[in-house]
């Protein structure tokens, strides 16, 4: 189902929020975009009405977007973006025949069965073309609505990295090349479950203060983190790492710090998930995620705690006892204790 007339140049999966919201940042210098939303009335939405209420409301969508619900329609878009929620992209990308087009991995988490970051996912699903991974601070209706945002894009090729940067750059989203791929993916992946933290911390009521202190900390996880698994320094403390950490820990325009912030409150995670319309990533990577870090002798505290509160192990008040009764420590950057 598609009202698309002329070939798309930009394919998108995924029509969620973020996936919307590219889209029609994609569209705004007039290149033609084509979605795909598992969604029928989704896809109805924006081929009729311009619009897409139920992900992303209140934004007037360009006519540049048609949207579909057959996948294979995106086979003959030149570029294509991989928005879909971490835990179904591989089944996705299996359906997709794949012409040796470049992808870009817009997806923020760990396959929660296997541990494998989505660059591992799509290289295992045998895509032959270019693997690129898109991170850094986005908020989807800012970004939908026009606001300015930057990201990194990784790929392991720079030439094709610059490239692609050059593509999809637009007057209000400016990209950074980077070859950095497992960097930009780690940043992604822990800023989430470190979101779910800090939400906790709001909505326990512990100020402002405990908040700066899990971020700062947090972030030595994601660095320790990242640097077992090759990770670069700058690109953890560039926009994919410690701009999207600060975003996302700090408003309820997060999904996953509002997940947190009801965790704070009391309520159970598996309550709060089944509430939930959008996909909060970090509920799912945050047990694969300390079981690789522990496995490559990471200490992540913070990320334990998530994962225990997800598991329904412990309540929030355990495990922000747990967190503060921990032993004294010399704080260092070099050690990243």
């Amino acid at each position: 189902m598609s009202h698309q007339t002329r070939n798309p140049s930009i394919g998108i999966i995924g029509g969620g929020a973020w996936g919307t919201a590219l889209a029609q940042v994609m569209a705004s210098d007039g290149s033609d975009v084509l979605l795909w939303a598992h969604e029928s009335e989704v896809v109805a939405a924006i081929n009729y009405d311009h619009a897409n209420p139920a992900f992303l409301p209140g934004i007037t969508l360009s006519p540049g977007i048609a949207a579909t619900t057959a996948l294979a329609d995106l086979d003959t878009c030149s570029l294509i973006l991989a928005v879909a929620p971490a835990q179904h992209l591989a089944a996705l990308l299996g359906q997709l025949s794949g012409h040796g087009q470049p992808i870009i991995l817009c997806s923020k988490g760990m396959e929660q069965s296997t541990g494998r970051l989505m660059c591992e996912v799509a290289v295992d699903a045998g895509w032959s073309g270019p693997v690129a991974v898109l991170s850094g601070p986005t908020f989807a209706h800012e970004v939908g609505a026009g606001l300015p945002a930057a990201v990194t894009l990784a790929c392991a090729d720079e030439g094709v990295a610059e490239q692609l940067a050059k593509r999809i750059a637009r007057p209000m989203l400016r990209p950074y090349a980077s070859t950095d791929v497992i960097g930009a993916e780690i940043g992604g992946v822990v800023k989430n479950v470190l979101a779910i933290a800090c939400g906790v911390v709001d909505g326990a009521g512990l100020g402002q203060n405990a908040r700066a202190a899990l971020i700062s900390r947090g972030f030595a996880e994601m660095m320790r983190y990242g640097l077992a698994r090759g990770a670069r320094m700058e690109t953890l403390a560039g926009l994919a790492g410690l701009g999207d950490l600060v975003l996302t820990c700090s408003s309820t325009s997060s999904r996953n710090f509002s997940l947190g912030h009801g965790l704070g409150k009391g309520r159970a995670a598996p309550a709060l998930l089944a509430d939930r319309a959008t996909v909060a990533e970090g509920a799912y990577s945050a047990a694969i995620l300390v079981s690789d870090a522990a496995r490559r002798g990471v200490d992540m505290p913070i990320c334990a705690a998530v994962a225990d509160l997800i598991a329904a192990n412990i309540s929030a008040k355990e495990a922000i006892t747990a967190l503060l009764s921990r032993p004294l420590k010399r704080e260092g950057w070099a050690s990243l204790d």
